[in-house]
């Protein structure tokens, strides 16, 4: 469905985007993570035509991007993280627009209008002029242009960016319903909302892909980094003497837990071992009361943070890397000065509104695009 290869962006001296190559395959959720400055953002606006590459291709479904514009923008759909919205317009008008520009038949235009509107929930405000709508409206009209003509991919950049708790819940289910036929690409911080839709997740780090498996995958693969966590009615001295007397355990960290006569240890099991029943058995044994006893699994957040701001990887995941070539995160750190660099750049070559929905759908001026780049 998409094929990107060897992508590369540069700013100047900054790398944003270093050698990428991944695939998207159709009929998946696919969740693209990064920290701040990672390359997210620049990459989704190559694979849409938005910016030029350095070096490297994208195809969509077999057509580059840059050479067969036309071809490959009429399967995407695309929601940028700021939506291409015209604030004098209601938002009927400019859905009407962005038909027109999408090139769906005149005589289906409204129909397809309609069908949009009562899927992202903004039947109701049609009439409304876009400047006057809440910012969680705004993004539902944005997301409602980059449904309409229901396009074979559906790209979004944090789509619940400004919506409450209910509105995210709607969303995520839209983003489900769109999964049934279509491929979707969703770009979050939110982690949690990544890992309840996702089917699959491609993490950056430094502008270099660093995994990319079910998340599942990848919280398993860091699985035997679970940790139990105790607190015992006793000194933070005898609560350590009576752990290292149980077998089966690694590692041991012992603080107070901020109630005065109780301390906390944190405690990491050796491998395909469970201290659990002996960890209860021992203190019961000992008459020292267990005020808490509960194991911490590794979790999707847990795997980010382990893969964005590490220098190296952790062992599970050189050993992945070794199986399905995982590439490692660059070496060199990226300025705040290149980051500005990287801001500035993106800004500039943002386009408006008009040519944001254009681009998600047909391939006029481009040369134009490719020349400034």
């Amino acid at each position: 469905m998409i094929e990107v290869r060897n992508l590369v962006k540069k700013y100047g001296n900054h790398l944003a985007v270093d050698h990428l190559d991944f695939t998207i395959e159709a009929g998946r959720i696919y969740g693209f993570l990064g920290p701040n400055g990672a390359g997210k953002s620049t990459t989704m606006n190559i694979m849409t035509g938005y910016l030029g590459a350095t070096e490297g291709e994208v195809l969509i479904d077999g057509h580059d991007i840059l050479k067969e514009p036309e071809e490959a923008k009429k399967r995407i759909g695309y929601l940028p993280e700021l939506p291409p919205l015209y604030m004098d317009m209601t938002v009927r008008e400019y859905l009407q627009f962005a038909a027109e520009l999408k090139g769906i038949p005149r005589q289906k235009r409204q129909e397809a209008i309609t069908e949009v509107e009562k899927m992202v929930k903004i039947k109701d405000v049609e009439r409304r002029l876009i400047k006057n709508l809440s910012k969680g409206y705004r993004q539902r009209v944005g997301l409602a242009q980059a449904v309409l003509g229901f396009p074979e991919i559906i790209i979004l950049d944090e789509p619940s960016v400004g919506l409450d708790p209910k509105q995210i819940i709607e969303i995520r289910e839209l983003i489900r319903q769109l999964a049934k036929r279509h491929t979707v690409i969703l770009s979050s911080h939110i982690l949690a909302e990544v890992r309840e839709v996702c089917d699959y997740i491609l993490i950056i780090s430094k502008g270099k892909l660093v995994a990319s498996d079910t998340p599942e995958n990848l919280e398993r693969m860091l699985g035997d980094a679970d940790t139990i966590e105790i607190e015992a009615k006793a000194p933070q001295a005898l609560t350590k003497e009576i752990l290292k007397t149980i077998p089966g355990i690694e590692q041991v960290s012992v603080k107070a837990s901020g109630e005065e006569g109780v301390a906390a240890a944190v405690i990491k099991e050796k491998k395909g071992e469970d201290v659990r029943e002996s960890i209860f058995r021992t203190f019961a044994e000992k008459d020292v009361p267990l005020l808490a006893l509960q194991t911490r699994h590794v979790s999707l957040e847990d795997v980010f943070m382990q893969l964005t701001q590490n220098e190296s990887l952790p062992e599970a995941l050189r050993r992945k890397d070794e199986r399905e070539k995982v590439k490692l995160p660059a070496e060199e750190e990226s300025t705040a000065d290149a980051l500005k660099e990287e801001e500035a750049a993106e800004e500039e070559k943002v386009p408006a509104a008009a040519e944001a929905v254009w681009n998600s759908a047909d391939g006029e001026g481009d040369e134009k695009n490719a020349g400034d780049l």
